[in-house]
């Protein structure tokens, strides 16, 4: 029986690069493997369905799932997660701490991209500023005129424009025209070392460890998913890419843990994955529902209440009931 000849859409990441290069293999799929910026695959995935199995926005997911019509199958791979600390930018000769953002005017590529709604959620739930004290200035960040992937329809009291159309957040930023820039990408002009622009978060890797102590999240990024019309047509699928996600993900590890010869072009690559693992625990980075409740309920709750997924919902929801429980031996 011939295997199904797929296209696969990720990140060039370690924890996927060993499905890459052969080392792992899809059960039943001959993939064929494209290295997209994660922006690409998501404009492409949402307005075209045009791969097979892909990363996703796990906010983008949430908005079509509310609605009932998302065109991708969710599988509990988390192959992007970050602390999102780091994601904020401010003006910093005029705001000092995150109650200064209050009547703010703070830029983003769009409002309802995941690093945004985490960012958001770090400011509320930690820091009393709701998404209804900013105003939000929607705009590329390198390329002027960017729209929002995904139709959305935010709350009462949430105030957003669009940036002029020729002109970029990052520009926005450096002019002093807005006082905040949030994205997954650093603003392109922030690299001129202007003094007046850094974190709000001054150490983010302190920040993050706090929030992981108080709170015990590590929050998700991007999922996988699997054209709906497929899983329809071969309801095997989904657990057959969890699974293959889940063994690239362990061979990378193990070649992160291997000492004789360091994989990653970085000093104390060894001792950092060790003091990961005291700190978070040893499957850190963990896929499946159940490891991740927590970061799941809570990202779902906020999205919700920031107006971006009709209704609330839940974390089984998200993902083919095939992954919710694996086998054990």
């Amino acid at each position: 029986m011939s295997k199904l000849k797929l296209s696969v859409a990720v990140g060039n990441y370690d924890r996927v690069r060993p499905l890459m290069d052969g080392a792992v293999q899809i059960d039943g799929v001959d993939p064929v493997f494209m290295n997209l910026p994660p922006e690409e695959i998501f404009f492409r995935a949402f307005r075209g369905k045009d791969f097979d199995i892909c990363e996703l926005s796990m906010s983008s997911f949430a908005v079509k799932t509310a609605e009932r019509n998302c065109p991708y199958v969710g599988v509990p791979a988390f192959v992007s997660r970050a602390f999102r600390h780091n994601s904020i930018y401010v003006r910093k000769d005029r705001v000092k701490s995150p109650a200064d953002l209050k009547g703010r005017r703070v830029g983003l590529p769009e409002y309802q991209l995941t690093a945004c709604v985490w960012a958001r959620i770090i400011l509320e739930d930690d820091h009393g500023v709701k998404p209804s004290d900013i105003v939000w200035v929607r705009g590329g960040i390198e390329h002027p005129g960017r729209p929002e992937k995904i139709a959305i329809k935010l709350p009462a009291g949430v105030r957003m424009e669009d940036a002029p159309p020729d002109v970029t957040i990052s520009e926005l930023l450096e002019r002093g025209d807005i006082d905040g820039f949030i994205a997954p990408r650093v603003p392109s002009l922030a690299g001129r070392k202007n003094p007046h622009i850094g974190w709000l978060f001054p150490d983010p890797i302190a920040a993050g460890r706090d929030y992981f102590m108080r709170t015990g999240i590590f929050p998700i990024m991007h999922i996988a998913g699997i054209r709906r019309e497929l899983v329809d047509q071969h309801p095997w699928l989904p657990a057959a890419v969890l699974k293959a996600f889940q063994q690239a993900k362990a061979k990378c590890l193990e070649a992160l843990e291997d000492t004789a010869a360091s994989k990653v072009t970085l000093p104390f690559v060894e001792e950092q994955l060790r003091a990961a693992r005291e700190f978070m625990g040893r499957d850190f980075w963990s896929y499946g529902l159940a490891p991740n409740r927590k970061e799941l309920e809570t990202f779902l709750r906020h999205h919700h209440a920031q107006g971006l997924s009709s209704r609330l919902v839940s974390p089984e929801e998200l993902f083919h009931p095939s992954t919710h429980e694996s086998f054990a031996i």
